[in-house]
């Protein structure tokens, strides 16, 4: 089926769905718990040796070949730790706050598919747990109830650093997911469905990521604020909020919020993958050398492999970008991100219906597209200009903000700060001399 054809949406991809034997259901529920917990332990491990070698270091190399048992050891190491809650904590919404966090992240993967019907131990059966009308909506639904787990985490602390890290993310899950919704709408015109099966079925011919680039970036973008990635790490925050919302915990509870974490991250993975590389379809120029790279389990490789692909883009973000500050990260977010996506649906919209009403042939939609590819880039990249002020790193005095003194001159010591002296509000005296 071609991408730039307009499917009616059907139920004849669903009806494979619903029809398995009970142990066939719980065998898939169990193997998709495996999956995440051992794809979470072998992240944790990918990452430290990521970044140690774009950090001239080695990295964890001890415990088992390469290293790879150091994430057990890790997590043995937190469930046997003591456990610690403090006093002022609200104790029950303390201890339900990191089981609200960590059960949304696994239910989400019930929609991913890992590939095609397959036969499993005798039943042929899809390799994906369900499907429904409106997957894509249901992924984005349970995302949205583990941020309460965040905000409940800090809120129930009693801590004034935790607070304000369940906040932050709060503030930061409305805005980015606004935007992560928007990015989507353009594959649901395109696809012509919200399933998730049937929208791998759409890219037969040609991969969303390629014909909707700017909805790809917008989603890239949006999903590493929503996971609370470096450098939108905001509502952790070492630097400002010690550990932020999970300052007070400890022990299995802080395990279970850092599962959360990850497994959030292969979620929006597994979704990207899904909804813009094609899912578990090879790679177009790979199945032409041979078909069978898209039957049986051949899939399942190339679905991990595109997940793991975005798992090192997320490593790469950490090791490379500092952190940005929350206004700059707010604003990007609502006047940018938001904007861009909303403009870019108008033109997707207007160009499936010139499609359908037939107002362009085939050359011209393509010229059509490259030409509104180039608006909505430029768009994407323009941005408002910081004032003077804010550009010049300083703010003068008498501009509502508080006076910065000019370098010290003449005879000051390198390395000693000359004394302020603020008797006029209105003008700064450094080392005697007026500023």
């Amino acid at each position: 089926m071609s991408p730039l054809a307009s499917p009616l949406v059907t139920d004849a991809g669903l009806q494979a769905f619903g029809r398995d034997v009970w142990w066939v259901v719980g065998l898939k529920v169990l193997l998709i718990f495996v999956v995440l917990v051992l794809l979470t332990l072998f992240n944790i491990w990918f990452e430290r040796r990521v970044v140690a070698r774009m950090q001239h270091r080695i990295g964890p190399n001890v415990h088992g070949p390469f290293g790879l048992l150091q994430s057990l050891a890790d997590g043995a190491k937190l469930m046997f730790k003591e456990d610690i809650i403090p006093k002022a904590a609200d104790k029950v919404v303390f201890i339900l706050a990191p089981i609200i966090a960590v059960i949304p992240a696994f239910v989400t993967f019930s929609v991913i598919p890992f590939g095609p019907e397959v036969n499993f131990f005798g039943q042929v059966t899809p390799l994906q747990l369900t499907d429904m009308p409106v997957a894509v909506l249901f992924v984005m639904a349970i995302a949205s109830i583990g941020i309460y787990g965040i905000v409940l985490g800090g809120w129930s602390s009693g801590s004034t650093y935790s607070l304000l890290g369940g906040l932050r993310s709060s503030a930061q899950m409305i805005s980015y997911e606004v935007a992560m919704g928007l990015a989507l709408v353009a594959v649901f015109l395109y696809a012509g469905s919200m399933s998730t099966s049937e929208i791998v079925a759409a890219q037969e011919d040609l991969w969303f990521g390629l014909i909707l680039v700017p909805s790809f970036v917008i989603y890239v973008i949006a999903m590493v604020g929503e996971t609370n990635r470096a450098p939108f790490d905001l509502p952790e925050a070492e630097g400002e909020l010690v550990g932020g919302f999970h300052t007070e915990y400890s022990s299995i509870k802080f395990a279970l919020f850092f599962l959360a974490e990850y497994v959030n991250m292969a979620t929006v993975s597994a979704l990207a993958t899904t909804l813009f590389l094609g899912g578990w379809r090879a790679p177009f120029w790979i199945d032409e050398l041979y078909a069978g790279f898209n039957s049986g389990y051949w899939p399942v490789l190339w679905f991990f492999g595109k997940v793991l692909v975005f798992i090192f883009f997320f490593i790469w973000l950490r090791g490379t970008l500092p952190r940005l500050r929350y206004d700059q990260f707010m604003s990007f977010g609502w006047k940018v991100l938001i904007p861009v996506s909303l403009v870019w649906i108008i033109a997707v919209a207007t160009l499936r219906v010139a499609r359908t009403e037939g107002w362009f042939e085939g050359t011209n939609l393509l010229i059509v597209l490259g030409v509104a590819l180039v608006v909505v880039l430029g768009l994407f990249f323009i941005g408002g200009k910081e004032s003077a002020e804010e550009t010049d790193g300083e703010v003068r005095a008498g501009s509502g903000g508080f006076p910065t003194p000019p370098m010290p001159v003449g005879g000051a010591v390198r390395g000693s700060a000359a004394p302020l002296t603020f008797d006029d509000p209105s003008r700064v005296t450094v080392a005697g001399e007026e500023a």
